[in-house]
């Protein structure tokens, strides 16, 4: 099923998504492997399946039906750029609080600190937000809404596939330090979840 989209919502889409990607590899060609550093390779299950959210939602037809210069997709363009800014804004936020301490795959570096400042002072896991909000942008700019039914129950399925991973490595390095930050600190949403 999908709804109808226009060229201005899939051109920010597009550049949305070349920005992320550019700050994603960026931050991982700056961070070195260093020896010592613990890597747990199972939050790749975890990645896999939050791609295939992704595919779900990226998949099927486009329907390029609205006019490009008309209010209905440039309000669809916009809502696209919010959720972009807002999801590139709090990985970038996140990326530099956690500095050294960031990967794309879960691991604990010799000299790793527990980051609780900055977006974690707020969420344990703002990554995962920034994220979903790159899902939800996907699924509006191309009019691919409905597809969210199957693709969040998987990203999120994803996503504490990684956080079961990440956190007992946080757990086993840090103990009553980690366990005090996490009863503070939701996982996703502040006083919720």
């Amino acid at each position: 099923m999908s709804h109808s989209t226009g060229l201005p919502a899939l051109a920010v889409l597009a550049t949305g998504f070349v920005v992320f990607a550019a700050l994603v590899l960026a931050a991982r060609l700056k961070r070195r492997d260093e020896e010592g550093a613990r890597r747990d390779g199972r939050s790749l299950l975890g990645i896999m399946v939050q791609g295939i959210a992704f595919a779900v939602c990226g998949s099927g037809p486009i329907a390029m039906a609205l006019d490009p210069l008309g209010f209905p997709s440039l309000a669809l363009a916009a809502a696209t750029a919010l959720l972009l800014v807002g999801a590139i804004g709090l990985f970038v936020w996140a990326r530099r609080t956690m500095g050294r301490n960031w990967s794309v795959v879960a691991r604990l570096r010799q000299d790793h600190a527990l980051v609780t400042a900055g977006p974690f002072a707020h969420v344990r896991h703002p990554i995962y937000v920034a994220i979903a909000l790159l899902l939800l942008a996907t699924a509006i700019a191309l009019g691919h809404v409905p597809r969210l039914v199957m693709a969040l129950p998987l990203y999120a399925l994803g996503t504490w596939l990684r956080i079961r991973v990440e956190e007992g490595l946080l757990l086993a390095a840090f103990g009553d330090a980690y366990r005090d930050y996490a009863r503070r600190v939701k996982r996703f949403v502040p006083g919720l979840f």
